[in-house]
């Protein structure tokens, strides 16, 4: 039976590579992981940031964007440094701010603003829609309409797994903060961000 215009088994097969894939350890989940070890707040808006960011790709590979930077080199390379600068740019002020810290509180727009952008700065996921969405979405002229829905869909099932690591990353990091382990978590955080940006270069 057709659910949303989609055949049931198509529909399954999606959620079953999307959450496959969304359970995949990654930078989104990475960032997300260090902004929960700073507060539940901080850590849940950094998810719905990054799922924002997945809409934003979700829209571009609609339009076809995304199939820009997969022709033109020159522009996948300048995203990618970009991203890459963004993510050290982090890292520093991290050691500078101590914002990561779970004892110290953060402004939580900026929060989700990052969490958009650390998504968004990544080239490879911008990839990665262009070539998963549309072999689910299917040819004609609703395939656009059909891509969006799989890619909001795909937004949700981030949001909610993201969220449940930021709560479990807390939780994690109160336990850390009652012991003498709290003063080097914001260099754990830091790492983490120049990890990614070493990933987001290969």
């Amino acid at each position: 039976m057709p659910v949303a215009g989609f055949e049931t088994t198509t529909l399954v097969a999606y959620l079953a590579a999307a959450v496959a894939l969304i359970l995949a350890p990654g930078p989104d989940t990475m960032y997300v992981l260090a902004r929960g070890l700073q507060g539940p707040d901080a850590g849940v808006r950094s998810a719905l940031g990054v799922a924002t960011g997945v809409l934003g790709h979700t829209l571009a590979a609609a339009v076809g964007v995304a199939a820009l930077l997969r022709t033109t080199p020159t522009a996948f390379t300048v995203l990618k440094y970009v991203g890459a600068a963004y993510l050290l740019y982090l890292a520093v002020e991290t050691l500078r701010t101590d914002e990561f810290d779970p004892t110290t509180e953060t402004e939580a727009g900026g929060s989700f603003r990052r969490g958009v952008l650390v998504n968004a700065l990544n080239p490879k996921v911008a990839l990665f829609f262009l070539a998963f969405l549309p072999g689910f979405a299917g040819s004609g002229p609703d395939a656009p309409t059909r891509m969006a829905l799989l890619g909001a869909l795909y937004a949700a099932i981030t949001a909610v797994y993201l969220s449940s690591v930021a709560l479990a990353s807390n939780r994690a990091g109160r336990l850390l903060a009652r012991s003498r382990v709290s003063s080097g978590l914001q260099y754990v955080a830091a790492g983490v961000m120049v990890v990614l940006a070493a990933t987001l270069l290969r």
